[in-house]
């Protein structure tokens, strides 16, 4: 799911004063302000996990009611899946 402690601190440094959360809590993730949805390496492989943690229609929903920026692989995993 790519550098999460990368996007972590660059988020931490843009912002000090906001609550910066790394995991895969779907209730935590639909209760966010903000979503991250992060990325690196095959597409396939990227899906294939979110799917497994039970992610992708999270990230559907998510997607309809809030901000939500997808850096690199989680950018395509957005538009073409």
């Amino acid at each position: 799911m790519g550098n999460l402690h990368s996007v972590s601190k660059a988020l931490q440094h843009i912002s000090p004063n906001s609550n910066v959360w790394v995991g895969d809590d779907p209730d935590i993730i639909k209760n966010a302000d903000r979503v991250v949805y992060p990325g690196v390496g095959a597409i396939g492989d990227c899906i294939g996990e979110v799917r497994a943690r039970g992610l992708d229609q999270v990230i559907l929903e998510v997607a309809k009611t809030k901000p939500l920026l997808g850096i690199c692989v989680g950018m395509q995993g957005m538009m073409t899946h």
